[in-house]
């Protein structure tokens, strides 16, 4: 190239800048070129505009020389550029010249196989955040011509427009949205058909923007991406599931009206979920992995999904993502070490739970991570777990059912997990959410069987028979905590707490340790309240048939132990301390129960709770009860026990009942047989041996000395007496 020739209107500094062998050189030309371009087309000098345009196609881009090539191309895009405002001019004739001189412009571009793509992208990047709408279109239009070169692989540079696109597809003009929507559904498709030369982890970020905005049609087309690359990518993924799950779980929550984006969002989060694995439970030295091929193995972890997605909806850019800023990590490699962010994941989840204006459907996705990765990551999980246990356990309130029972399968998991099998869980989150040690510790020997399962037998473990950790008694303080502070919850969730809590633990260490506790328990009224709650839970559940029947005959030292330990605690509510020698046969402990009643200070409250025993009695649970009634010689004390409760029922519909039922005992003398008389069999249960009753009877009557203190002090009012029944 003659360097004396004159190239005006283009000056000796920009031809000098075309020519060189530098890519940073020759961008600045085409910044100048550029802004000549600009002052040409204010001036309306369309000579001067066709003269750069002549000059940069005939000396440059047609030339010899491979840098001077360059140097024209891209100066003939910065042409392009520049004249695309010119696309807006409301004057026909000048937006009908700039439309021939974009097309010859293309025409040369896509002609020619060294289009300066790299010095092209960041003047594009740059325009791309216009707010014009004839801009938009005109750099979509540039974009979709781009893609259709087989030589030009944009794929490489989608990072750097793919924001600005997310942004042009929240246009107000229809035309520029469904080119947009064109033009991504283009992108996507070549991503799924090269899965391997994809920077996924350099667009990350960028969806999980996008996938929060409030246009839906963005954000269904940025959830739908989002999809598509944890599904191509896999673990890859995973360093960005804490801003994944901040999009996605939101979107759980959708009604109807916005159902397509929650049906993608519900894909993104199980994919993501099942990405998931023991390993990540490993110490933190996080492992290289390889981009996916196009085709994913079907033993990966990901399923496949059917469907494809075309560019799908448009969508728009949430108001706080600042335009034209860079949000991928340029660090990111496509090799990068693969590590699960699990403090951001858990500050995630613990947020959304939190926050009790979100929707249901989220919080039950919540709480399935959260015991997802209790199985999966326990080890790293139990580090959490002192900051998760106040927001599980204020979950119980949660208006859904459904909640509460995913709720208490994280608890339960927390309470038998054996990660957690140690006095010192690890370090905590927060110094207000310290636990003191004698909260955590586990109880004397002496109570036997509190925190494990009753495998001195050699049974094996099974879900019905975890072994117990020291955050299992910390959770039934904390239970027992809140039904405290929370009477409402008690009364309306506790009976169903309890229960669950009993299928998916062992139920007799939930009430041996529940009443172990209930025996230090300060508010008496309280305690008498939820003994009564679970001696109710007791009596009628199906879900405690197995133990109702390791209580009924005490034939182990195990079901003694336990019936001792429940007895201490029943004997804050006489009326079930008397249901529970029912239950366990102890008919003569329960009539001399009974001979102590008229020592206390009898309630309309008591007289109900008497009632509800008689009404019990008449229930499945008590056949075996009614039926010893037959035998009449060798249960002498149940009959004179329920003539005590009949004694002490004034004539209502409970005394009428149980005095029918007395009155079908038969005579004894009428059934005597002369086999009977040779030789009657002993039926009547005999005391056990191993429990001094003696001792019990005299806990039962300091108990409920307390409680009549208790009374007394918290009335102080003379009308507390006229609640008093005289018998």
């Amino acid at each position: 190239m003659n360097p004396e020739k004159d190239f005006a209107p283009l000056t000796p500094n920009i031809v000098r800048a075309l020519n060189d062998k530098l890519y940073e050189k020759r961008k600045v030309a085409a910044l100048e070129i550029e802004k000549l371009v600009r002052e040409f087309v204010a001036q309306n000098n369309t000579v001067q505009i066709k003269h750069v345009i002549q000059t940069l196609s005939q000396e440059f881009a047609l030339s010899q020389h491979p840098h001077s090539r360059k140097g024209g191309l891209i100066g003939l895009a910065a042409c392009s550029i520049a004249l695309g405002k010119l696309a807006a001019d409301p004057d026909p004739n000048v937006k009908s010249g700039s439309e021939l001189l974009d097309r010859l412009l293309k025409d040369i571009v896509t002609e020619s196989n060294k289009f300066d793509l790299v010095g092209f992208i960041p003047l594009l990047r740059e325009r791309i955040y216009s707010n014009n709408q004839y801009a938009r279109q005109f750099i979509i239009s540039w974009i979709l011509v781009l893609e259709s070169v087989p030589d030009i692989n944009l794929l490489d540079y989608l990072p750097e427009i793919l924001d600005g696109l997310f942004q042009i597809l929240g246009d107000n003009g229809k035309e520029i949205r469904k080119m947009c929507e064109v033009v991504l559904g283009e992108f996507l498709k070549e991503i799924k058909k090269n899965p391997s030369s994809v920077k996924f982890a350099e667009m990350a970020n960028i969806l999980v923007i996008h996938c929060q905005t409030t246009d839906d049609l963005i954000q269904l087309t940025a959830m739908c991406w989002m999809r598509e690359f944890i599904q191509l990518a896999g673990r890859v993924m995973l360093p960005y599931s804490s801003g994944i799950l901040t999009a996605v779980l939101p979107c759980l929550a959708y009604d109807d009206r916005k159902k397509s984006i929650k049906e993608v969002a519900n894909v993104c989060n199980q994919s993501l979920m099942k990405l998931v694995t023991p390993e990540d439970d490993e110490p933190d030295e996080p492992k290289p992995v390889v981009q996916r091929p196009a085709d994913p193995n079907p033993d990966d972890s990901l399923a496949k999904q059917e469907g494809t997605v075309s560019g799908g909806p448009d969508g728009s850019c949430d108001s706080s993502f600042s335009s034209g800023i860079s949000v991928f990590s340029p660090a990111s490699t496509e090799r990068a070490p693969v590590t699960l962010h699990l403090d951001g994941i858990v500050q995630v989840l613990n947020c959304h739970l939190s926050d009790m204006a979100i929707g249901m459907m989220t919080r039950i996705a919540v709480l399935k991570w959260l015991y997802h990765l209790y199985i999966k990551t326990p080890r790293k999980m139990f580090r959490h777990t002192d900051s998760l246990f106040p927001i599980l356990l204020q979950t119980l309130s949660d208006d859904s059912d459904e909640v509460i029972l995913k709720d208490l399968e994280v608890l339960a998991e927390i309470a038998s997990s054996p990660a957690g099998q140690t006095e010192d869980p690890g370090p905590l989150d927060g110094p207000d959410l310290r636990v003191s040690h004698s909260e955590l510790q586990v109880p004397t020997p002496g109570r036997a069987g509190l925190l494990t399962t009753p495998s001195t037998k050699g049974l094996e473990y099974s879900p019905s028979t975890p072994t117990m950790n020291s955050y299992f008694y910390k959770f039934m303080i904390n239970l027992l905590k809140r039904f405290s502070s929370e009477r409402k919850l008690l009364e309306v969730r506790g009976a169903f707490i309890i229960r669950q809590l009993c299928l998916l633990l062992n139920a007799e260490n939930i009430f041996h340790s529940m009443a172990d506790i209930l025996l230090r328990e300060e508010d008496l009224k309280f305690a008498s309240t939820m003994v009564h709650t679970l001696n109710t839970i007791l009596l009628t559940s199906t879900e405690l048939f197995q133990l109702r029947n390791q209580l009924k005959d005490l034939k182990t030292l195990e079901s003694q132990d336990l019936f001792c330990c429940l007895y201490r605690s029943w004997c804050h509510n006489p009326v079930t301390t008397v249901s529970l020698c029912f239950l366990t046969q102890n008919y003569r402990h329960a009539y001399d129960l009974i001979q102590k009643f008229g020592d206390l200070e009898v309630t309309v409250d008591f007289l109900t709770e008497v009632d509800k025993l008689v009404q019990l009695i008449e229930c499945p649970i008590f056949t075996y009860l009614r039926l010893q009634l037959l035998d009449v010689k060798n249960n002498p004390y149940l009959i004179k026990a329920l003539y005590g409760l009949l004694m002490l029922l004034p004539q209502s519909s409970a005394f009428q009942l149980l005095s029918h039922r007395l009155q079908c005992v038969p005579n004894p003398e009428l059934l005597q047989t002369e086999d009977s008389l040779k030789a009657a069999p002993k039926s009547q249960k005999t005391d056990s041996p191993s429990i001094d009753y003696a001792e019990l009877l005299q806990h039962f009557e300091k108990v409920q000395k307390k409680h009549l203190e208790m009374r007394h002090q918290r009335s102080g009012r003379s009308d507390h007496l006229d609640r008093r029944v005289v018998l």
